[in-house]
């Protein structure tokens, strides 16, 4: 069995005293008159690997940062909405009407800043229920943690005790019946001798897969303290959201009324000078602007040159491209022709010399 050779050999160098009891019992319950032995072969381990897949999956898909980001979102969405700008001159055409516009803007702001304390309040409550979640969840990953590393330590004797009976098998017990079937010369020894070749390349192939077994839980170790480090940040993050974001808005809305009321009066005081001296100055401007802007498109062509210059050197980049857009493809398809010929070639030379092995 050359190819076993080939396959890296798993060494445990602090076996204790219940763990080599361990292998050598695993090693007994495999016999060569039981071919079933070899399906069953490290099983239980496998299945206790697989149940521990399911959970990591689950835990990466349903503890996601979806909900808290979107909590998160809403509150942003909800204080942007507030628009504390508002509270600032809205522009002078729209205060001529009645200065006492602006007092309503204050009003109306403030109603909309008790409903979004109720907002930020049920907000709040969401994001300290998300945060206990997942410090739950963090335990319970530090306990799949050491279920995973339990069951890599199951599988790690599994591999070895399967290392030592394929070694046996190989070197003491098949060359012992290859002798005898070789000096009888009975049939049933043949037989006997094909069927123990058979299984230990079946056992080979169970122990290449446990292997395979043994790197997923080897991999799943880092990927649960990956987990509870992603949940560290949540938690850190909802934390720093409701001890300090969301205080410093209510904070920084509340000094926002505070010195809007402030600058009011004076505001009122210069709002009518204000506003007539920036209407004449607007329209003085717009006036300038249209007398200019007619004059230009009176003597504006129906079509630029610079509109003809751009539009004829787009088109002959459009055509030198698309000229060399083909070459490239006829050039990509000739090379191609030349490899599948080469691929047809080689796939021929290698099922001719698989039949005639």
């Amino acid at each position: 069995m050359e190819s076993s050779k080939l396959v890296p050999a798993i060494v445990l160098t602090d076996l204790s005293a219940t763990e080599q009891e361990r292998i050598s019992t695993i090693r007994n319950s495999v016999a060569l008159t039981d071919s079933q032995s070899v399906t069953t072969y490290g099983l239980s381990a496998q299945s206790g690997i697989a149940e521990f897949s399911e959970s990591i999956l689950a835990e990466i898909v349903n503890k996601d940062a979806g909900f808290v980001g979107t909590a998160l979102s809403s509150l942003l969405t909800t204080v942007k909405d507030l628009d504390v700008d508002s509270l600032q001159s809205g522009g002078a055409l729209s205060k001529i009407p009645v200065i006492g516009k602006i007092f309503s803007a204050a009003r109306s702001f403030i109603q909309r800043y008790e409903k979004l304390s109720v907002q930020i309040e049920r907000i709040t409550g969401e994001l300290e229920k998300a945060r206990m979640n997942i410090l739950r969840d963090i335990t319970m990953l530090d306990g799949l943690f050491q279920k995973n590393s339990l069951s890599l330590r199951e599988l790690d004797l599994f591999i070895v005790a399967g290392q030592e009976l394929l070694a046996e098998l190989e070197t003491v017990q098949i060359p012992a019946i290859e002798a005898k079937a070789t000096e009888s010369g009975d049939p049933r020894d043949a037989q006997a001798l094909q069927d123990a070749r058979q299984f230990a390349s079946r056992f080979e192939k169970k122990l290449h897969d446990l292997k395979l077994s043994r790197m997923v839980s080897i991999q799943m170790n880092p990927q649960i303290r990956l987990i509870q480090n992603n949940n560290q940040l949540l938690v850190e993050k909802i934390q720093t959201s409701i001890l300090t974001t969301i205080p410093l808005w209510k904070g920084q809305i509340v000094i926002a009324i505070a010195l809007f009321r402030q600058k009011k009066a004076v505001d009122l005081q210069r709002e009518v000078t204000d506003t007539t001296n920036e209407l004449l100055m607007k329209n003085a401007e717009m006036l300038k602007d249209s007398s200019i802007q007619v004059a230009r498109e009176s003597e504006r062509g129906i079509v630029d040159m610079e509109t003809l210059r751009k539009v004829n050197g787009d088109l002959i980049a459009t055509i030198e491209e698309t000229l060399k857009i083909q070459s490239e493809g006829r050039q990509k398809r000739q090379i191609a022709e030349v490899e599948l010929k080469k691929l047809e070639s080689d796939l021929k030379q290698k099922l001719i010399g698989a039949t005639n092995r």
